[in-house]
């Protein structure tokens, strides 16, 4: 196991909020609302299991900034500082909820100033829970509840966070990256690939822990932000049809020849290798967004999925964060069937498997959503609501 409402605009942050119920979501939306929801599950589900070839049959976190990134561009047609500061309204209070109850844990179970050796600095980095411009800090190999969370739960709690400080700060740079697309479309896509295969050869080396983090994830996820940015103000129409199908297996193939390279399926994922990462991300988020479907309705096949796709996209940032703390439970609870002899002794393939686990996560989450979930509706400003499936 390893431990990603506005007013003319009703999506969130990491996911999409449906309208109101008496508006119909637009025909291209309802693609992107089935793409976000499937990688919010491939998420989930790669971080229980571990497949190292789940990020390559669909790469979720690149599928989901290149989502953001395009709901970024329509908004930006309101003044930058209003969508910037709109943006950050909806992303912040989910983590701000997590915090409270991960960082008043940590502190109930001893994790002091002392920690570190560095008081001052302690107490300033814990404001990057509040606004987390870096990495918010956590407290490591915490004690967990016997039987019931598993140990060092302040790490996976921390875990999924490093997405939420990349989408910060493509939010906070997203003007200037929708004036360098106008001026200069091509050269603006490529930057990011260029700047993460700089990093990934050694051409380039930054001093500290912090930034170079940060870049890192600029490097490996930012082309595919841009390119959500690209398709919604229309650059990719500029080109014939054929490019697209053309291009993006020649850089598919590049980015997955590199990962082979580098041991890639021996202990290593694409999250392991960022210039992989980029271009394989990259080549999947053109080809998806290149086929882009005008649904004036759900197709007959995915109509009985309606609600669960609204429900994930609805609660798309409540899922993402707490999903690593209720793996860890899950698993923890699942771990105590082994003292019942006769299911060792029957159904021991049963108590090994990861898929009654996986059912368990997901009634975890749904108390999740119930319980912290309406918190993304008063970030929108909307009316709270339970179980917003419809």
């Amino acid at each position: 196991m390893t431990a990603p409402a506005r007013p003319a605009d009703p999506h969130d942050v990491a996911g999409a909020a449906p309208p109101a119920p008496a508006a119909r979501p637009p025909a291209r939306d309802r693609y992107f609302d089935l793409l976000r929801a499937v990688a919010l599950f491939r998420v989930v589900l790669y971080h229980l299991m571990g497949w190292a070839w789940l990020p390559v049959v669909f790469p979720s976190m690149g599928v989901m900034f290149a989502l953001a990134g395009n709901l970024m561009a329509r908004s930006l047609k309101r003044p930058a500082v209003q969508v910037v500061r709109g943006r950050m309204r909806r992303l912040l209070p989910p983590l701000w909820l997590l915090g409270a109850i991960g960082v008043t844990g940590m502190l109930v179970q001893g994790w002091s100033p002392d920690d570190d050796g560095h008081p001052g600095w302690w107490w300033f980095h814990l404001t990057y829970w509040i606004l987390p411009l870096s990495d918010p800090p956590y407290a490591e190999g915490v004690a967990g509840i016997q039987g019931y969370v598993g140990e060092d739960w302040a790490a996976e709690l921390a875990g999924p966070l490093w997405y939420i400080r990349a989408y910060l700060w493509f939010v906070l740079l997203s003007p200037l990256l929708l004036k360098a697309l106008r001026a200069q479309p091509w050269v603006t896509l490529a930057a990011p690939l260029v700047l993460s295969g700089v990093l990934q050869f050694g051409w380039l080396t930054i001093p500290g822990d912090r930034i170079p983090s940060a870049i890192t994830d600029f490097s490996t996820f930012g082309a595919c932000w841009i390119l959500g940015m690209a398709h919604q103000q229309g650059v990719m129409k500029r080109l014939p049809q054929y490019v697209v199908p053309s291009i993006a297996p020649i850089i598919a193939c590049v980015g997955l020849w590199y990962a082979l390279r580098q041991d890639f399926g021996t202990g290593h994922d694409l999250d392991s290798i960022p210039f992989a990462q980029a271009l394989w991300s990259f080549a999947t988020v053109l080809l998806l967004l290149h086929l882009s479907p005008s649904w004036t309705e759900w197709p007959r096949r995915l109509r009985r999925w309606d609600r669960v796709i609204s429900l994930l996209n609805s609660r798309a940032v409540t899922i993402y964060l707490w999903h690593n703390v209720c793996i860890l439970i899950a698993a923890t609870l699942y771990d105590r069937l082994w003292g019942f002899p006769v299911l060792e002794l029957n159904v021991p393939w049963l108590l090994e498997s990861s898929w009654p686990v996986l059912l368990l996560v997901w009634i975890l989450l749904a108390g999740c959503v119930v319980a912290f979930g309406w918190v993304e509706d008063l970030a929108a400003r909307r009316k709270p609501r339970l179980w917003p499936s419809t």
